[in-house]
């Protein structure tokens, strides 16, 4: 792999990368491959992480996209990156779009769904976490006796399926749909939704709120945030 430019976000359960070539952007979600990082290090221009970093790869310290990188005002030290990344994308595009004035929603449907409320002026308001559509999936079969694991991973058609299985899955599915509903009506603010569980979300919620689809709203974020390379790596600190 020999591209101009690439970009990494190490997420909980899967690896997510922007590459450039051919003046074209291309995004990919990967499961975690130490080999990839190996290959592209020196076009790797920057990275982020959520999740575990393998001990045996090597990532420069200085090209690691902080919290104090993100041009939003009032973030926690505490927050995901992925989050902070994610919102300034979604901010910066509702200002676009004309449609900041009230503030806005930045909801990541991955491993968690993660809600972020933004204000108008640009500042972190708060947020909700819930536990995304594997994770919930996979909590019910590990805490409940004699329910297994979903063999298959769908939306049922059914909104009460007669099966455990299909129960499950359209239960999961259904909490964070209204999650999203819920959020949207109490705020009355429009949803920026992104995340690897983004397009079936948003397919059953796009005639019942404002909600604006961009899956790699992360990503998109990463390539546009500039790093102080002067600044001391969060790893070389004492």
């Amino acid at each position: 792999m020999k591209q101009s430019k690439c970009y990494l976000l190490i997420g909980n359960s899967r690896w997510h990368w922007a590459i450039k070539a051919k003046g074209i952007w291309n995004y990919f979600h990967t499961p975690p491959n130490n080999t990839n990082v190996t290959t592209i290090h020196e076009n790797l221009w920057t990275w982020a992480s959520v999740g575990d970093i393998p001990q045996n790869i090597r990532l420069n310290p200085f090209k690691e996209i902080q919290i104090k990188n993100i041009p939003l005002a009032n973030l926690p030290s505490w927050l995901g990156i992925d989050r902070a990344l994610g919102s300034w994308e979604a901010y910066e595009q509702a200002k676009i779009q004309g449609l900041h004035s009230k503030g806005i929603l930045m909801a990541d449907a991955g491993t968690i769904l993660s809600i972020t409320k933004i204000t108008a002026e640009g500042k972190f308001d708060g947020g909700q976490l819930i536990p995304g559509l594997d994770l919930q999936r996979k909590s019910i079969a590990t805490k409940a006796f004699k329910i297994n694991d979903p063999k298959n991973y769908y939306i049922p058609k059914k909104i009460f399926p007669t099966s455990t299985e299909e129960a499950i899955l359209r239960g999961s599915f259904q909490s964070l749909i209204g999650v999203l509903i819920e959020a949207q009506k109490e705020s009355n603010l429009p949803i920026w939704l992104c995340g690897g569980d983004s397009e079936i979300l948003f397919n059953s919620l796009k005639n019942h709120v404002k909600i604006i689809h961009s899956p790699n709203l992360v990503l998109e974020a990463m390539t546009k945030i500039n790093i102080e390379t002067h600044s001391i790596p969060r790893s070389l600190k004492i």
